[in-house]
């Protein structure tokens, strides 16, 4: 009796798990397949599916636009992928449509929905961690920006080079010598000249010879001659 009731007991139990995990199925299918639809500012039409990548959660966001006014007219297309692990955020794990919604919220203010950010952090779980948020992973094709053509610019040839003229060495102009002083003259310094002791002529010493004579005693006659003609001269 009591293994029967404990058997029965065990089947309830395992109903109800199986009716709740059957539930949260619905609930996250109805969330991951319904894709999310946004326009980019200049127009082009996105959509965002969440799909399941083993442990991580990746998101492709898939975008269709006009080409470039100087392109043939026909549609242009391109998608990027992201992935991440938003489940550690427990935000997330309340209402994830909400953290893919906010990621929209960001990308349809661009004019590309592949050029935004490398790492979307929504709002309600901007304070999570890295692995929390959704990382860029890869996008087709890769985009390039073409730089404009001028109009009505012509691409003109490069004009030939010019030969290049050996530079004339230039002559040195002769320097015209100084004229050098002669020793002796215009010297600064110079050496005062001593005047020549002109000596007496013969008639002179012969004057102070009478002289002496006349008026000095023989004994002095030598000294006398000797200051006469020293003052004469």
């Amino acid at each position: 009796m009591r293994t029967g009731l404990r058997m029965a007991l065990l089947v309830l139990a395992a109903g109800v798990v199986s009716h709740a995990q059957k539930t949260t199925t619905k609930t996250n299918g109805t969330v991951w397949d319904r894709p999310i639809s946004f326009s980019t500012k200049s127009r082009d039409s996105c959509t965002m599916v969440v799909s399941g990548a083993g442990d991580h959660t990746r998101l492709r966001v898939s975008c269709k636009g006009p080409s470039p006014p100087q392109t043939q007219p026909q549609t242009r297309s391109y998608y990027c992928d992201f992935q991440g692990t938003p489940n550690l955020c427990r935000a997330y794990n309340t209402n994830p449509r909400h953290y893919f919604t906010q990621m929209m919220w960001d990308m349809r203010k661009l004019n590309h929905a592949c050029q935004g950010p490398s790492v979307y952090r929504p709002l309600m779980c901007k304070k999570g961690s890295d692995e929390a948020q959704m990382t860029f992973l890869a996008s087709w094709p890769k985009h390039t920006t073409p730089k404009p053509a001028k109009t009505g610019q012509v691409q003109r040839k490069p004009a030939p080079a010019q030969p290049k003229v050996p530079k004339v060495p230039s002559i040195p102009r002769p320097v015209k010598p100084q004229p050098q002083p002669h020793p002796g003259k215009g010297t600064v310094g110079k050496k005062p000249t001593s005047r020549p002791t002109t000596r007496p002529t013969e008639q002179g010493e012969a004057k102070a010879a009478r002289l002496a004579n006349e008026y000095c005693w023989k004994s002095f006659h030598g000294i006398c001659t000797y200051l006469i003609s020293w003052f004469q001269n």
